[in-house]
C-alpha cells in the first residue's frame, strides 16, 4: 500500500456539502474516498491533456516540415472525399 499522507484543503461550503452527500447516500463509504476518485480523474485528465499537447506539437511540426501551403480546390478536395467514401462503401458491400 502506497504512503499515505495527511493534507488540508480548503473547500466552499457547496463542496462540502457534495462531499457528505457522496456519503450518506452510499455513492462512497467515506469522504477521503471521493477525494482520491476525483484526484485519479484529475490526474488521468491532465495526462490525457499531456498527450493531446503532445500530439498537437508532432501535427505543428509535421505540417510545417511538409512545405509551403497551397491553394486549395474545394470542389476537387469534395470530389476526392466522395470517391472515397463510395470506394470504401462498395468495398463494405
Amino acid at each position: 500500500m502506497p504512503d499515505i499522507q495527511k493534507v488540508s484543503v480548503a473547500l466552499t461550503g457547496e463542496q462540502v456539502a457534495a462531499l457528505k452527500d457522496a456519503v450518506e447516500t452510499g455513492e462512497y463509504a467515506t469522504t477521503s474516498e471521493v477525494v482520491r476518485e476525483a484526484l485519479r480523474e484529475w490526474q488521468w485528465g491532465r495526462e490525457l491533456r499531456m498527450k493531446e499537447i503532445e500530439w498537437l506539437r508532432k501535427a505543428w511540426d509535421e505540417g510545417k516540415a511538409s512545405g509551403r501551403a497551397e491553394p486549395m480546390d474545394w470542389v476537387e478536395l469534395r470530389a476526392e472525399a466522395r470517391r472515397r467514401v463510395e470506394k470504401k462503401t462498395e468495398e463494405a458491400a
